[in-house]
């Protein structure tokens, strides 16, 4: 089994920053990838970034430019800084972690982006 903890998030304006991040414990396998989804209140939930072990990453559209993933494998922890912060970057942020064919949730934590 594999938990998934995040910390971070909160309230920001609209143009600040905040980051998230996420550690992992538990039956890890050295070749996974670690990421981030969110969802917003009535839409579905969608990838926002994600990093493989070997530091490839792979954003949204939505944020690129704006947002970066980075890792420390020897932590099993994931970080996600963003930037330049919108109020549609409103939601639930989900660390989620996927190795074999098994895919893993944090239980999420809030980024409210308001004035």
């Amino acid at each position: 089994q594999v938990q998934l903890v995040e910390s971070g998030g909160g309230l920001v304006q609209p143009g600040g920053s905040l980051s998230v991040s996420c550690s992992a414990s538990g039956s890890i396998f050295s070749i996974n990838v670690m990421g981030w989804f969110r969802q917003a209140p009535g839409k579905q939930r969608e990838l926002v970034a994600r990093i493989t072990t070997r530091g490839n990453t792979d954003y949204a559209d939505s944020v690129k430019g704006r947002f970066t993933i980075s890792r420390d494998n020897a932590k099993n922890t994931v970080y996600l800084q963003m930037n330049s912060l919108k109020t549609e970057d409103t939601a639930v942020y989900y660390c989620n972690l996927e190795q074999r064919v098994t895919s893993y949730w944090g239980q999420g934590t809030q980024v409210t982006v308001s004035s």
